[in-house]
């Protein structure tokens, strides 16, 4: 028997070695330079993983996935056993299912890994859904794993890891603010100890769960937003499960919690000038705020992080403490209840977040002043201009995830507003939506190029494409 193995991580190269082991064929492939495991053969491409394959796993990363798998579907055996084992959503694992048994010739099955990879190895239980679950219940039972056969669809394995994911990903935040507020307070081994007899195995599991953050903080962003994504699907409040996908993410980075922000000062300057059209398509039309919010003036545009601001009905006391900790870069994103009755700020408030590098405020109530902001070139966009001004009794809060517009907006989310709009992004995502919607932008231009050109020559402007 062959197994062919697309990615030769930590747990690839787990599972090539016990497939070698066990006397089987084992080709894995790679293009990162990772170490190739003992008893395995080395690929130079997909195609060469998987050509004569009876069984592939699929282990990259869910972003690489279904990519990896149309590379490799051409070259599967008619009959063969496709098993995908990254964290996605149930949506993805359906796409590589459509992808990888086009034509009726592989099998495809949705596996989940169940358990601690570091602690139980090759015989970490696993969770299998598809037409090809009862092969991989097989096969990974004669390396001693565990295998629940769920049968149903492909999708049904992913949703169980991501109910699970809530869980011990969650937890592992939780570990990891405690442990680093122990920290900062001079008090780091008495939370460790407190934490440490509430759990199983004791310090050994704080331990794995606290490194396992950091050391793998990325993948398990992406594992937690799938997991956000499922919940929202079943009609419950994500916003918890976001903000441990959040953590992670800022765990990932090179120095930790302590970093800078995952929206940096280079991809502010990336988003300048980028239409918030272009990124609303980017991103499925996804984080616009509806249009009763729109630019005081015009030529008014802004690109920041978000500080956010919860505040009762035409009340600015939160807005006046969050200019106590705003910054350079910082935009102030107001949920102000969707009230006009009354401004929430004017040229005086505009004065002071503009001395203190605010480069912009987007209200969801109202505002005033008009002119003056204008002159000094302050963007605020808003949902009415009114003279009245507002109370000062409170209450607010200053930097939670809030409502505004009909969109989520979370503390240190990109935030891009011109004379069309807002648009909201996740601090996560901005990386990869800013290479979409600079290709939307790119397809765009060409496509205007060409019926400029079509016009100039007299011909329909169909046929200049």
């Amino acid at each position: 028997m062959r197994v062919g193995i697309l990615g030769l991580g930590e747990a690839g190269a787990l599972y090539a070695a016990a497939f070698a082991e066990n006397g089987w064929s084992v080709v894995g492939y790679d293009p990162g330079d990772v170490p190739t495991p003992p008893g395995v053969r080395r690929a130079g491409s997909v195609a060469d993983a998987v050509g004569g394959a009876d069984l592939v796993l699929g282990l990259t990363g869910a972003k690489a996935a279904a990519a990896v798998a149309a590379e490799a579907a051409p070259h599967l055996l008619a009959g063969a056993v496709f098993a995908d084992m990254n964290a996605g959503a149930p949506d993805l694992k359906r796409k590589i299912d459509d992808v990888v048994t086009e034509g009726g010739r592989a099998i495809f099955s949705d596996v989940s890994v169940i358990g601690s990879v570091p602690k139980y190895r090759h015989r970490t239980a696993l969770v299998a859904s598809g037409r090809g679950a009862s092969a991989v219940a097989d096969h990974f039972g004669a390396l001693g794993a565990p295998v629940e056969d769920l049968g149903g669809e492909p999708g049904v394995a992913s949703a169980r890891k991501l109910l699970r994911s809530l869980f011990m990903k969650g937890l592992g935040a939780i570990i990891v603010q405690s442990v680093e507020a122990g920290r900062a307070a001079g008090d780091e081994e008495w939370v460790r100890r407190q934490i440490a007899q509430e759990l199983a195995d004791g310090g050994a599991t704080l331990e794995r769960l606290y490194a396992g953050t950091f050391k793998h903080g990325l993948r398990r962003a992406h594992e937690v937003a799938a997991a956000a994504d499922l919940m929202t699907e079943l009609g419950l409040d994500a916003a918890l499960a976001r903000d441990i996908s959040r953590l992670h993410a800022r765990a990932a980075r090179p120095d930790g919690l302590r970093a800078a922000p995952l929206v940096t000062e280079e991809l502010l300057a990336a988003y300048e000038g980028l239409p918030t059209a272009n990124i609303g398509d980017a991103r499925d039309r996804l984080g616009l705020l509806d249009s009763g919010i729109s630019p005081l003036w015009s030529g008014a545009r802004a690109v920041g992080r978000a500080l956010t601001v919860l505040t009762r009905a035409g009340d600015n006391q939160a807005i006046h403490e969050a200019l106590r900790i705003a910054g350079p870069g910082d935009l102030m994103v107001v949920n102000g209840q969707g009230d006009t009755t009354r401004a929430l700020i004017g040229e005086l408030i505009a004065e002071r977040a503009q001395a203190r590098g605010v480069v912009g405020m987007v209200l969801d109530g109202a505002a005033r002043d008009v002119e003056v902001l204008k002159e000094i070139g302050f963007p605020v966009w808003a949902r009415a201009i009114t003279p009245a001004g507002p109370y000062k009794d409170g209450p607010g809060r200053v930097n939670v995830a809030i409502a505004v517009g009909g969109a989520v907006c979370g503390p240190g989310d990109l935030v891009v507003a011109d004379g069309d709009g807002v648009a909201v992004l996740p601090a996560e995502e901005a990386e990869s939506t800013l290479v979409a919607a600079r290709k939307i932008e790119a397809d765009e231009a060409r496509r205007r190029s060409s019926i400029r050109a079509a016009r100039a020559s007299g011909a329909p402007a169909g046929e200049a494409a």
